[in-house]
């Protein structure tokens, strides 16, 4: 086997294929290898970065397609908005995605590491390609790690990715405060606004951190999902794979090639290209984000020498192996059956969902008081959350108690749209209507537009004497 040539001065020995044993920097500097499999990932990755920067200027039903507003506790997806009280729908939700993303990879591998990452397509699609405008391809940066120092053409490229971390910085904090909120922030002081204005640096220096100088360790330290591949695939599974059939023995010489030896010329070219720095011949890695750059590569190579293509391509372990492939197995039925179980429930409640919440609670201190004219009077607090995107305005009544009454503050109470309000009544019930401390009665909230809710409610007060003068002595 040929040595890879290294983009760094390597040590001894390696951790990882970006880490020295003696802990120094490896930089990857891979081929580009516009193949078949490329162009199409091209055309996704341009497609996933404008649906990316359109969102948070989307809006459904009047509302965010995609609003996290974490400091009011509220998520708008696709025009749905959910509140705290919301657990059993979040829940749902969260296993639904949790579901799809096992099935999608017990189906297709890790398709969406190559395909529809962020990090994968705004470090591939966006940064690499400036960075080759920058240093003149994977020559121009060996020849510039080999050199040392600062380079202007380095500075110029840094200089491009800080401007992009910022734009990237910007989209991304508008997915929790909307497009509205951000563009006043950029409109007036950054002393206006101290905390926004840290929070935006800190992206922005992360972002640039990131495609900068972490990079493919992202994937290959930070993220977990390549350690969660273990359990995720099966023998079956969809991967970017060598086939060692085919492959193996390797032989170096493209002429006059013995009888015996396999159709990998060992070139290296799989090796060069890929972003983690692995060797896809290796077999199945962690590392492998499979993008296909390798498959790319190879195929180019098998033009070349006059081979098929596919020594490298979409495959699984058992088929690279000869064994016979299944398309159904337990968990390619088990996980569209739970996938169906959790988006049905996921349904059913968000159609029997009202678009009002309403909470009574009793008031604090005293659960009752005696007023001069032989009233009493409980204290309810009233928590209403309007999930509608229009402001609504509720009136509250009493009822089911002769002779009781409500006073409130405000009365109706106004709620912004995807809002809470919270205001307190005061329920006045002559006393004698009380026979024991407990009176039942209905408080009802109602916006004259079609929603009444009757909530029943347990009024307190003080419990009657009963006369005893009828019994015998």
């Amino acid at each position: 086997m040929t040595t890879i040539p290294s983009s760094h001065p390597s040590a001894p020995g390696r951790v990882l294929s970006t880490l020295n044993e003696d802990g120094s920097r490896r930089w990857l500097r891979p081929k580009l290898s516009p193949g078949r499999f490329w162009r199409m990932r091209r055309v996704v990755a341009y497609v996933l970065m404008v649906i990316f920067f359109l969102i948070p200027y989307l809006t459904l039903n009047g509302k965010p397609l995609v609003l996290l507003d974490v400091p009011h506790r509220q998520f708008t997806l696709i025009g749905y908005t959910f509140l705290p009280t919301d657990t059993l729908l979040f829940m749902l939700l969260l296993m639904s995605i949790a579901i799809s993303i096992f099935l999608l990879t017990a189906l297709f591998g890790r398709v969406w590491c190559g395909w529809a990452c962020p990090q994968t397509v705004y470090m591939e699609f966006l940064f690499r390609p400036i960075e080759r405008f920058f240093e003149g391809g994977r020559s121009g940066s060996l020849a510039m790690d080999k050199a040392g120092g600062l380079k202007a053409r380095r500075l110029a490229k840094n200089g491009v990715y800080l401007l992009l971390a910022l734009f990237l910085a910007h989209t991304f904090l508008a997915y929790f405060v909307g497009i509205e909120q951000l563009v006043q922030w950029v409109q007036r002081s950054p002393l206006e606004h101290p905390t926004s204005f840290l929070i935006m640096a800190g992206t922005t220096a992360l972002i640039f951190f990131d495609f900068a100088y972490f990079r493919e360790q992202t994937c290959l330290v930070a993220c977990p999902y390549g350690r969660l591949q273990s359990v995720l695939l099966d023998r079956q599974s969809v991967i970017v794979g060598y086939d060692p059939i085919r492959g193996e023995p390797r032989a170096h010489q493209v002429k006059d090639r013995s009888s015996g030896a396999g159709d990998c010329i060992d070139c290296g070219a799989c090796v060069l290209t890929c972003p983690t720095g692995i060797d896809i011949r290796d077999g199945l890695q962690m590392e492998c984000i499979h993008c296909t750059q390798c498959a790319d590569a190879c195929d180019a190579i098998m033009d070349k020498v006059g081979k098929p293509r596919g020594l490298i391509r979409y495959t699984s372990r058992d088929e690279v192996e000869g064994k016979p492939t299944h398309l159904l197995r337990p968990r390619v039925i088990l996980y569209p059956a739970a996938l169906v179980v959790a988006v049905g429930l996921l349904a059913f409640n968000l159609g029997t969902k009202a678009d009002t919440d309403v909470t009574l609670l009793r008031g604090a201190g005293a659960p009752f008081t005696r007023q001069p004219d032989g009233s009493v009077v409980n204290q309810v607090r009233v928590k209403i959350t309007n999930r509608d995107a229009a402001e609504r305005s509720y009136r509250l009544e009493v009822s089911g108690v002769e002779g009781a009454s409500l006073i409130a503050p405000q009365n109706p109470v106004a709620v912004p749209g995807s809002r809470t309000a919270e205001t307190s009544i005061f329920v006045v019930v002559p006393e004698d209507r009380f026979g024991d401390d407990r009176l039942p009665s209905v408080i009802r909230v109602s916006d004259g537009a079609g929603f009444t809710l009757d909530i029943p409610f347990e009024l307190v007060g003080p419990e009657r004497e009963h006369d005893d003068a009828g019994d015998g002595e």
